[in-house]
């Protein structure tokens, strides 16, 4: 078997097991929760996160889920497209914009779906509308692991590719974290924004690789 062959065979592998595994989470998350079995887990983390409320740690957080907003993810999202286009990557570009808004949209119907109601604590920022999942954990998600592909790719060193995923992992987490902190979000939402951006996610890299695969096919044989 080629390189080629056995490099597609693996992508497939890796998507379709992603996407499963992303998926289970989801729903297992959902189970849980409709069966009031996660309680427990949600008020540990709070009493162990919440040990450490500090002034000094309240303002890092408060700086770190701003990254993960609507209109920080916006902004960004709108730089990158823009680069792109100056460089003609039209079709990352376009990539980029679909799966971040179509990303945001079915964050929207999740949330309207389950309309999970915000934990009933003193929380130490505003924070209107429904809970489940979070959307500053699925949109960061989504839109730093989609920075994280384009990075993955267009970086030579193996060593730099690496780091871009490490620091944007590390990214994310922290939003999440970030989120429980200030009292907005259930621990499991954050889980069930992470497992449902995932799965949004490889399914978005999947058709833009589809369609990155057939555009370079159809570039190399004009008919």
């Amino acid at each position: 078997m080629e390189e080629k062959q056995i490099k597609k065979v693996l992508f497939v592998i890796l998507s379709i097991t992603s996407f499963a595994l992303f998926t289970w989470g989801f729903v297992t998350l959902v189970e849980e929760w409709k069966e009031n079995e996660i309680a427990n887990f949600d008020n540990g983390v709070f009493a162990v996160v919440h040990a450490f409320i500090s002034p000094k740690l309240t303002t890092f957080m408060k700086s770190i889920t701003f990254m993960g907003g609507v209109k920080w993810l916006t902004i960004f999202t709108i730089c990158v497209v823009v680069i792109l286009l100056f460089l003609k990557k039209h079709l990352l570009a376009l990539f980029i914009a679909l799966t971040i808004s179509s990303g945001a949209g079915f964050n929207w119907l999740l949330k309207w779906i389950f309309k999970r109601e915000r934990p009933d604590i003193e929380a130490l920022i505003e924070q209107g509308g429904y809970s489940f999942p979070s959307g500053h954990s699925m949109g960061s998600f989504i839109f730093y692991g989609a920075l994280a592909f384009i990075l993955f790719r267009a970086l030579d060193h193996k060593r730099y590719k690496w780091a871009s995923v490490v620091f944007v992992c590390t990214l994310v987490l922290l939003i999440g974290l970030s989120r429980v902190y200030l009292g907005v979000h259930y621990p499991s939402d954050i889980l069930a924004g992470f497992t449902a951006g995932g799965a949004w996610l490889t399914l978005c890299i999947v058709l833009y690789t589809y369609f990155y695969k057939r555009n370079h096919w159809k570039n190399k044989n004009p008919q």
